[in-house]
């Protein structure tokens, strides 16, 4: 009896009168926004996650990458993460103050000595324990990725410390990096990074910090003067998800997708590291904005000028992580 129910289900199936177990499971589609260009590390981390998946779980799972603020500017994004209207985002850690205080540690300047010091606080202990700051609040982080160390730019060189006074420096929503200005005299101004091209277009800032793959993309080389490569700071993205999505996952696919997030990580980490000299070299080659190359002693003027910032931040990033963070720069 049971053999011919088999046989009958088999039969219906086949002739397309009911739906196959199989064929009836919904796929699973993630949508993930962001505001850089997919030539950017990030943008190429984002099509890489995309292909892999397809690849590994097509017909069950779906990516769809939504670049350069189509969907969701800086301030929105997390706001529609948590509301699962998009499912994976991967913004700056200076965008989490909301939901925690902690990953401003990213945000502390002259912390970092280079990338790789970076990534071997990111994929120490401490740095993975960090990682989970934000699902308290409901946001999940699954992977830091790196772009890279910032310049500083403006219409006249800045060299030394006094030469930032008076300036309006866009930054993001940091407090941190607020301070960091402030030290320095200068006016910091919060503003999302879709609208930056245009404010020093018009004059509305004088300047910003970027990593030289966010200069090159979205071409702040062309409307900016002078650029001095000041490696003051990081810029670290952390992609997170819904916590209560990612925890709604079958157990299966959770699995996989952990696994191709831990290799599109290593890959962004590459394409940021490539990228920082190849974008620094069209940029220099353009012609259009003047590269100066601070002296030690010129470079430790701006060290000396902000490092007092960590004082008014160490309490809420934990000296802990200060402290492990230097002995990865002693590393390396």
């Amino acid at each position: 009896m049971k053999k011919n129910i088999k046989l009958i289900a088999s039969s219906l199936i086949a002739m397309g009168l009911i739906a196959s177990p199989v064929a009836s499971a919904k796929e699973i589609v993630i949508k993930f926004s962001h505001v850089t260009t997919e030539a950017t590390p990030k943008g190429k981390g984002a099509m890489l996650l995309k292909k892999m998946v397809d690849e590994r779980l097509g017909g069950k799972v779906r990516v769809e990458v939504y670049p350069s603020s189509q969907l969701y500017g800086d301030k929105a994004v997390l706001k529609a993460l948590l509301l699962n209207d998009v499912q994976l985002a991967a913004p700056s850690l200076s965008k989490f103050s909301k939901y925690t205080k902690q990953w401003a540690l990213f945000d502390l300047p002259f912390l970092f000595k280079n990338p790789q010091a970076l990534n071997c606080f990111t994929d120490s202990a401490k740095g993975q324990a960090l990682l989970g700051a934000t699902e308290r609040k409901g946001i999940k982080g699954l992977g830091y990725w790196l772009n890279g160390m910032k310049q500083i730019s403006a219409n006249h060189p800045l060299i030394k410390p006094e030469d930032a006074k008076g300036l309006k420096f866009r930054i993001m929503s940091s407090d941190v990096l607020k301070a960091q200005f402030e030290a320095v005299d200068a006016n910091p101004q919060k503003m999302a990074f879709s609208e930056v091209y245009n404010a020093l277009a018009t004059g509305v800032i004088d300047g910003q910090e970027n990593t030289w793959s966010n200069i090159r993309s979205k071409k702040f080389f062309e409307v900016q003067k002078d650029t001095t490569i000041s490696n003051h700071g990081v810029l670290e993205y952390a992609l997170v998800t819904n916590k209560r999505f990612w925890n709604s996952l079958p157990s299966d696919i959770r699995l996989q997708l952990d696994q191709i997030i831990t290799e599109v990580t290593a890959e962004v980490t590459q394409f940021a590291l490539d990228a920082a000299v190849k974008d620094m070299k069209t940029v220099a080659d353009s012609g259009k904005t003047n590269i100066h190359t601070l002296t030690d002693a010129q470079k430790q003027q701006w060290v000396s000028a902000m490092k007092p910032v960590w004082s008014q931040f160490e309490d809420q990033v934990g000296k802990d992580n200060i402290a492990a963070v230097q002995q990865c720069n002693a590393k390396n």
